[in-house]
């Protein structure tokens, strides 16, 4: 059914509903995000899609235009298909300057049928080396999946379609610096990394897959503070407190555990040989 004929069906005021809520959908990517790099490579289609390529000549990326101090951030994502070997999309919130904060998810391509490598990261003060990696239960090249990030004073989580994969604690009582004092900014990129990416940099980029082409959806960040002009939107206001305060209540640390026991593939707090003088003091952090 073309659209005229199902518009003729809608009441006056539903067909107004339907097409404002449309409307601010189709706005939502040309409002809230900048391509940076690419040359073309980058697209946003009709404002509720966005697109980046990677050839053999240049990958692509976009940063948000606003700057946040904590959020709950969701994006849909549909990771590159097929023989994805060499090739990271990173999506992630970045400060600037020599000592940045920054919150990562890096997707690692793999060759056809091998399970994509879920790489997480925290940098605080410009310091990072807390990888977490995992594999997905589901194939995130096939439909778009969410992926969020849940930054407050406490926590940072990582969560997938709702389920959480990493709680990185605020350990500053150990003396571990935590992301809170510098906003930060949305990035997404998709680039080749085939010096490292796939099996340590053993598998190249099959250039004859080009361009290899990872797609977003349904950005979301209703509930996180935006920094303008040195000012936070969420000052002052008591409306953000449970999100600015939420922690993993027990049937979500047991998910955790579920994905940490099943799915996790690398934990840097379990890694004897890169800390032989003892782990990092946020490892011992329950």
């Amino acid at each position: 059914m073309g659209f005229s004929s199902f518009s003729l069906k809608l009441p006056c005021y539903l067909l107004l509903i339907f097409l404002i809520g449309n409307s601010l959908v189709s706005a939502n990517f040309y409002d809230e995000f900048d391509i940076t790099w690419g040359d073309g490579r980058g697209k946003i289609i009709n404002g509720d899609l966005l697109t980046l390529s990677l050839d053999n000549s240049s990958g692509s990326g976009f940063e948000s235009r606003n700057e946040y101090m904590f959020g709950k951030i969701d994006m849909q994502l549909k990771l590159v298909p097929n023989n994805s070997a060499g090739t990271v999309t990173a999506y992630y919130l970045s400060s600037k300057g020599s000592n940045w904060d920054e919150i990562d998810f890096e997707f690692l391509g793999n060759l056809s049928g091998d399970p994509y490598i879920v790489h997480t990261n925290v940098f605080s003060q410009g310091k990072g080396n807390r990888e977490q990696q995992f594999y997905l239960w589901f194939d995130p090249t096939a439909d778009f999946h969410t992926y969020s990030i849940l930054w407050n004073p406490k926590h940072i989580v990582f969560s997938v379609d709702g389920t959480p994969i990493r709680d990185f604690k605020n350990a500053e009582s150990v003396g571990v610096p935590f992301p809170k004092d510098q906003p930060m900014r949305i990035h997404s990129s998709l680039w080749n990394a085939d010096d490292w990416a796939t099996r340590g940099g053993l598998v190249k980029t099959d250039w004859t897959q080009a361009p290899f082409t990872a797609s977003y959806r349904n950005f979301k960040a209703n509930d996180a503070c935006v920094v303008a002009s040195g000012k936070s939107s969420c000052d002052g206001s008591g409306s953000n407190a449970a999100w600015l305060s939420e922690e993993l209540d027990n049937s979500k640390q047991e998910r955790l555990r579920w994905v940490q026991k099943n799915y996790m593939i690398y934990n840097y707090c379990s890694d004897s040989k890169r800390f032989p003088a003892g782990f990092p003091p946020e490892c011992s952090m329950a």
